[in-house]
């Protein structure tokens, strides 16, 4: 995509959604020996679509970058995997998926939904572009391509003779930045009376709960139902269904299918979620130029509680080295002066840095041996988890601190 044209539409792009200025890739963790390197940082300025409504992000990391050898592991989170759980039985019930389906995962990660599948003696195949999280999927008998997912890759599973009965992908339609030729590819590959579900993030979650630190390099598209259904019609496939979900803030699960297979019918879902967010003028403009705001006043609130907190010398800690965390610790400028560590239960994660901050990761023991007066919760999606896990702190008098949607404190 071009920096000022509409990565679906092409539309020339002018206008912004909001700027949250220079920050490095939201992944890339830094080791001890990297401190004193020079380290990249680009411009997270999201523009919007006056034609489509795409809310988008400019390219400047190719995924290749930024996906290659990838730090999130989907097994991590107890709750993740009770909702991939939860989908798999969902689709054994609605759609009596069984051992005579093929099912694939786009972005199938370390195997986390798949998995359940398999118990189940379906056929499963995972697209996976990380090949060290691919390798964790391989070593639980899953198969695995470790490939980016496009056209190219569904043309060469395709002369295998491999089609999708069910084509699923969780969190990877926003990580793509040719969506075109990535949808176009879900059609190549989709069985004639297969279906795809897809979840992502949903923008109007984004902007009423002000979740304005979801915006990172990986995420190049922000998605409104109003907008995926253009992206996916004009490749010839039909959203027959939709879900709301919490998970991530909130996010819908799509389904969809080919235009010509009227087998699933249109539910009213569709309907009732494209009219609330016209409600909530999704279709408008002005909707979109008064997020900054929102998002300045935030900045401003959480400075000012931790100014106070330190000025009356309590001490801070953050929970979780997310990409969401380093968005919001690098536009609000929080570093060591604020936050003495970060904790994080990836072993793969701790002993590095964040990237931008610097700020240590070390394992959650870390927090009994300091009794930190406040633990910053930078997952806030997942805060209750969080909070049960790491309740031992309310024994010294510690508390919890949730920055979004604003600054909250749990005792």
């Amino acid at each position: 995509m071009s920096h000022n044209t509409c990565r679906f539409c092409h539309t020339l792009l002018e206008h912004t959604f909001v700027d949250l200025g220079m920050s490095p890739p939201s992944n890339a963790y830094r080791s001890e020996g990297q401190l004193n390197d020079m380290e990249p940082f680009y411009p997270l300025h999201v523009h919007v679509c006056s034609n489509c409504f795409l809310v988008q992000l400019a390219e400047f990391e190719s995924p290749s970058q930024i996906f290659s050898e990838y730090a999130y592991f989907s097994s991590v989170s107890r709750s993740w995997l009770d909702h991939a759980s939860q989908y798999v039985e969902m689709m054994a019930n609605r759609f009596g998926v069984d051992p005579d389906w093929q099912v694939i995962e786009i972005a199938s990660n370390d195997g986390y939904l798949l998995q359940y599948f398999k118990e189940k003696g379906v056929p499963v195949l995972g697209i996976e572009p990380a090949a060290n999280v691919a390798e964790t999927a391989l070593k639980k008998g899953i198969p695995s391509v470790v490939q980016f997912f496009g056209m190219d890759t569904a043309k060469e599973l395709l002369t295998q003779g491999t089609k999708a009965d069910l084509l699923l992908g969780n969190n990877v339609l926003a990580h793509v930045p040719d969506i075109n030729d990535f949808v176009a590819g879900m059609k190549i590959l989709l069985s004639p009376t297969g279906i795809i579900t897809m979840e992502v993030p949903h923008l109007l979650q984004l902007i009423t709960s002000n979740q304005f630190d979801t915006i990172y390099h990986e995420h190049f598209s922000y998605l409104s139902l109003l907008t995926v259904q253009q992206i996916f019609a004009r490749q010839g496939l039909t959203i027959f269904d939709v879900e709301e979900l919490p998970t991530h803030g909130g996010s819908l699960r799509i389904y969809a299918r080919h235009y010509k297979n009227e087998v699933q019918s249109i539910t009213s879902r569709v309907k009732e979620i494209i009219a609330k967010e016209i409600k909530a003028d999704l279709n408008s403009m002005n909707t979109y130029a008064k997020f900054a705001d929102t998002v300045h006043k935030t900045k401003r609130a959480l400075l000012s509680f931790l100014i106070d907190a330190k000025n009356e010398g309590k001490s801070i800690v953050a929970y979780g080295a997310a990409a969401k965390g380093n968005t919001l610790l690098n536009y609000c400028g929080i570093g060591s002066d604020f936050i003495d560590y970060v904790v994080d239960r990836s072993p793969y994660k701790q002993s590095l840095y964040l990237p931008g901050t610097h700020l240590p990761i070390l394992g959650p023991e870390k927090i009994s041996d300091t009794r930190p007066d406040y633990l910053l919760i930078l997952p806030w999606n997942i805060k209750d988890e969080i909070m049960a896990e790491m309740t031992h702190i309310r024994e010294w008098g510690g508390k919890f601190v949730v920055p979004i949607p604003e600054v909250e404190v749990f005792s």
